[in-house]
């Protein structure tokens, strides 16, 4: 009928690569009509190795290969990367530490043909990994104890699922049909009043690459307050917009790039004067962009 669902056919003994990439350029813009732009860049390399499939269960090691981020601003770059020498500054430097005690690692993983991921195992290894690198940093042991809570907040198994399964699982379970839309929404407010919407399109299957654009954001959001005479005005948008591409015969995600434009703008005024400042945000989220 034309419908296309979505599954998985990875080959025993293959590895998969899994590159995250992401840059983000900001504008900040001053009352004075001052303006200073801040470029950050973060790569993260992991690749998932297919050990063992069994009755249509993967087995799969996830390897955590490297991992670099770097800061631009008035003509100064600041970078840490795993896979070269620690930094010299102390802070770069404590970074580098924790960054390294983050790679090199490897988490066993299962997952049927249908992308349901059912385990990830070995976080505990890692976790004193991370214990150990944060002594030379945190000397005092409440201070270590909280770090490692922070971490351990973002890296466990719910999360990476949860990670894992928006960025290989896009298509309904249903099916899509070519030229077929659908959409999810998230809250991007604590109330839940403000949603991220997000539709995806699939696109074309050609040449064995299913290709799926991706549109939508945040309306644009208002709010002003008055006192003591000042009226202030806020104003925030989002609007996203990229493609994501499967090959077709193995399931697994080929290619990424999506780009997150944000704006945000301040206006204070008491009716005479008006001072105004913002801020543009541009980011582009890729994924194995090498490709």
């Amino acid at each position: 009928a034309g419908v296309y669902h979505q599954s998985f056919l990875l080959e025993k003994g293959k590895t998969y690569p899994f590159v995250t990439s992401q840059k983000e350029v900001t504008t900040l813009s001053a009352p004075t009509g001052e303006k200073q732009t801040v470029t950050s860049e973060s790569t993260d390399e992991v690749t998932f190795t297919i050990n063992d499939v069994v009755n249509g269960v993967y087995d799969i090691t996830i390897n955590f290969v490297g991992k670099k981020t770097s800061q631009s601003s008035n003509g100064k770059t600041l970078s840490v990367d795993t896979k070269a020498a620690a930094p010299t500054e102390p802070n770069l430097k404590n970074k580098w530490s924790m960054d390294k005690a983050l790679t090199g690692n490897q988490l066993k993983m299962k997952m049927d043909q249908k992308g349901n991921i059912t385990s990830i195992t070995g976080f505990d290894p890692i976790y004193a990994k991370i214990n150990k690198a944060l002594e030379p940093i945190a000397k005092d042991a409440k201070l270590r104890a909280d770090l490692l809570s922070n971490t351990k907040n973002g890296f466990n198994e719910t999360v990476l699922k949860t990670q894992f399964t928006n960025n290989i699982l896009v298509l309904p379970k249903k099916g899509a049909k070519i030229g077929e839309k659908w959409t999810k929404s998230e809250n991007a407010s604590q109330d839940g009043k403000i949603k991220l919407t997000t539709t995806y399109t699939l696109k074309s299957i050609t040449n064995g690459i299913a290709e799926i654009t991706v549109s939508g954001g945040i309306p644009k959001q208002t709010d002003q307050q008055s006192q003591n005479g000042f009226t202030q005005t806020m104003s925030s948008e989002l609007n996203q917009n990229g493609s994501i591409k499967f090959d077709q015969n193995s399931g697994w995600l080929n290619y990424q790039s999506i780009v997150v434009k944000t704006i945000e703008n301040q206006t204070i005024t008491d009716g005479k004067e008006k001072r105004t400042m913002g801020s543009v945000s541009t980011s582009n989220v890729m994924v194995n962009s090498n490709k």
